[in-house]
């Protein structure tokens, strides 16, 4: 398979801008900091040669630090602005000296003090901005917020909509039709993608098969065709399911079934034409 692009990285340096929601004793493999030389080596072992890096807290200040780097391995900055200020002048302050380009901006949903944040009337505005600016909104939420996800689709049709980790889908072993019929209607919406990425993240290393990632993957071809569905490793925090590289030999085998070119839109052709990466 031709090299590719990994739609969905974090790095983080936590003397400068703390992940608190990193816990030490849970999450080990990950209390680390994460730079550009570890993304490099994580995408030779997955046979990719770039990345989107995708924030990791609501903080304009990490998105700045971000922007800043300066590696061939990433492609583009998932940013963060408070989509309820004038986002014109923070994305000025990300933009100021950046060597990485802004593809998009993502806000926590999944975590904000309201759980009805994307229903605020003040983020409509926002989101109007980079509809102007040609960015993209990634969209990471839990399974319940879905319907949410799906009236800001329908509301804002002129912005594409990245659905981050397919929105969550329960664990295997668990029911998983409440979550399937919701992704559905999600993505009847045609300014919507979804990024196959997170499923292994929240499992044990060595208590799952590609076989138990089936499920959902297929409901996904599905949903959404393979035309628009972007690889994405969730790393580093695929390092708590067991690594980057074997979710991604899960994933390819999952997709064995796709054509030459198919395959090559998950892996990477798709977020280049949605993120329009030069």
């Amino acid at each position: 398979m031709n090299a590719g692009i990994d739609a969905h990285v974090h790095l983080w340096d936590r003397a400068v801008n703390p992940q608190d929601w990193i816990d030490a004793r849970t999450m080990a493999p990950i209390a680390r900091d994460f730079g550009a030389a570890d993304l490099s080596e994580m995408l030779a072992a997955t046979g990719l040669d770039r990345a989107v890096v995708v924030q990791s807290s609501n903080s304009l200040d990490e998105s700045i630090r971000l922007a800043k780097l300066d590696s061939s391995a990433i492609a583009g900055l998932v940013a963060w602005v408070d989509l309820a200020a004038e986002v014109g002048p923070q994305l000025d302050r990300i933009r100021k000296n950046a060597a990485v380009p802004v593809v998009g901006v993502r806000h926590l949903a999944h975590i904000d003090p309201d759980p009805e944040w994307m229903t605020r009337e003040e983020i409509s505005a926002g989101l109007a901005v980079l509809e102007r600016e040609d960015l993209c909104f990634d969209l990471v939420v839990r399974h319940w917020q879905l319907p949410q996800a799906t009236r800001l689709a329908a509301r804002h049709s002129g912005l594409r909509f990245v659905l981050d980790h397919l929105g969550g889908p329960p664990e295997p072993g668990q029911d998983r039709s409440t979550w399937a019929s919701r992704l559905r209607e999600l993505a009847r919406h045609p300014n919507v993608v979804a990024k196959v990425s997170g499923l292994t993240s929240g499992l044990a290393p060595g208590s799952w098969r590609a076989a138990d990632l089936a499920a959902p993957v297929t409901i996904a071809l599905e949903s959404f065709g393979p035309e628009r569905l972007l690889y994405g490793s969730d790393w580093p925090l695929a390092e708590l399911g067991g690594g980057a590289a074997p979710w991604k030999s899960a994933l390819e085998a999952l997709l064995d079934g796709l054509s030459a070119s198919e395959r090559t839109r998950v892996f990477g052709g798709s977020a280049a034409d949605v993120y329009s990466l030069s």
